[in-house]
């Protein structure tokens, strides 16, 4: 005589969290390393120490300097669920009946959740190529992301592309002759084939950037400025919201240097805009930039301090203009933390599996009130930048 296995908590758990991973795609490209944490109680921040850089010193003579150990945080702060009913006698379905008619689209509202809160970084990537209102749709718009990276000495391994339908499917049909059937092999989710060492990703996710309203012929007030904050002049008088967080610009004779070697790029550095900046009745503002203006030592970020009344020309796109921010990045560029959650008394169901990274709650309960068995399903989660520099834009 054949006999029924009912559907564990367990067993429904992982087949949730596995439909939920094969459906992230920013998340399952970014730092996952805070996995052995998951089973600690390690409060709602992590601090992540950034590695240590040095200045090369010339000669015989000693010559010591201070160590600066850089650090980010990562706050955990999402609590985002899915929640559903149904009763006992789904759980004697196979476990694929039940994810057809339970579980698939859930899970994929619940990683489009996920990688929209990844994809918020984007903000403060400073890095940035491409038009604006013109769609990448030819090699170069690849290799200028890949240049870019070079320049910033990003590892050539781990490399994503992820890029809206609209960049995605031009970009297909740009690169229609350079498909090969092997790179299609094992192909997931999104995945077009890898080309200048990107993995390339389509994303429904991909936000836009909306621009400040920004006018006038800006230019730096006064010599010499390095640090966070920029002073400037040149801008229509009193503007408010004249340039949005995340916009970026760059500074005439400023140019980027690699963080390795700290020589200089010979590309302009690009700088992100970390808070909302207006001018006064003069045309004046101090703006809040990443990264800071560094001309010196094992931080530095530029070949120079920008000069008096040195031009600054926003590359967001024009002013207003509501712009979509493909991403490159290597994996260490952003990342991606869930811990678990208590587990609650009293209730008929209940499952927490771990996999990757990834930690999943899945509790049922009855509700004597309304005669039903809710369900829901959680994960707690943060999302940071972690080393913005292993990143560019690819703005369209």
């Amino acid at each position: 005589m054949t006999t029924n296995t009912l559907l564990s908590p367990t067993i429904i758990s992982n087949e949730m969290l596995m439909l939920l991973t094969n459906n992230l795609v920013m998340a399952n490209r970014v730092n996952r390393t805070f996995e052995n944490q998951m089973g600690a109680k390690i409060g709602t921040t992590l601090t992540i120490r950034k590695p240590i850089r040095y200045t090369v010193s010339e000669g015989a003579a000693l010559q010591l300097q201070d160590i600066t150990e850089p650090s980010t945080n990562i706050t955990i702060t999402n609590q985002s669920h899915i929640g559903f009913s149904f009763g006992m006698s789904a759980l004697t379905l196979t476990v694929e009946d039940f994810s057809a008619r339970y579980l698939d689209t859930a899970m994929e509202q619940l990683a489009s959740r996920i990688d929209v809160g990844v994809l918020t970084n984007i903000s403060s990537v400073y890095n940035e190529v491409g038009t604006p209102g013109t769609t990448p749709n030819t090699f170069a718009s690849l290799a200028s992301v890949a240049q870019r990276m070079d320049e910033e000495a990003a590892p050539q391994n781990t490399r994503t592309l992820v890029l809206n339908p609209k960049a995605y499917w031009s970009m297909c049909a740009a690169l229609q002759n350079t498909y090969v059937n092997s790179v299609n092999e094992g192909a997931t989710k999104g995945f077009l084939a890898m080309i200048c060492n990107f993995e390339i990703y389509m994303s429904q996710n991909i936000p836009t950037q909306q621009t400040g309203t920004y006018s006038g012929t800006p230019t730096v007030t006064g010599a010499g400025q390095t640090g966070s904050t920029l002073v400037t002049g040149g801008w229509t008088a009193g503007l408010s919201g004249m340039l949005n967080v995340g916009d970026v610009f760059t500074i005439a004779g400023v140019n980027a240097v690699n963080p390795q070697s700290k020589v200089s790029t010979g590309s302009l550095r690009n700088f992100t805009v970390t808070a909302t900046a207006s001018s006064n009745a003069s045309g004046a503002s101090s703006i809040s930039i990443y990264p800071a203006i560094t001309t010196t030592g094992a931080y530095a970020t530029v070949d120079a301090a920008p000069a008096a009344g040195a031009a600054i020309t926003v590359i967001s796109g024009a002013s207003g203009a509501n712009l979509n921010k493909n991403i490159g990045f290597t994996r260490d560029a952003f990342g991606f933390v869930t811990v678990p959650l208590v587990m609650p008394e009293g209730v008929d169901f209940k499952a927490q599996v771990q996999h990757k990274g990834i930690s999943l709650r899945v509790v049922r309960a009855y509700d004597i009130n309304n005669d039903v068995l809710p369900t829901r399903c959680d994960i707690m989660w943060g999302t940071s930048t972690f080393y913005p520099e292993l990143a560019c834009r690819l703005t369209n």
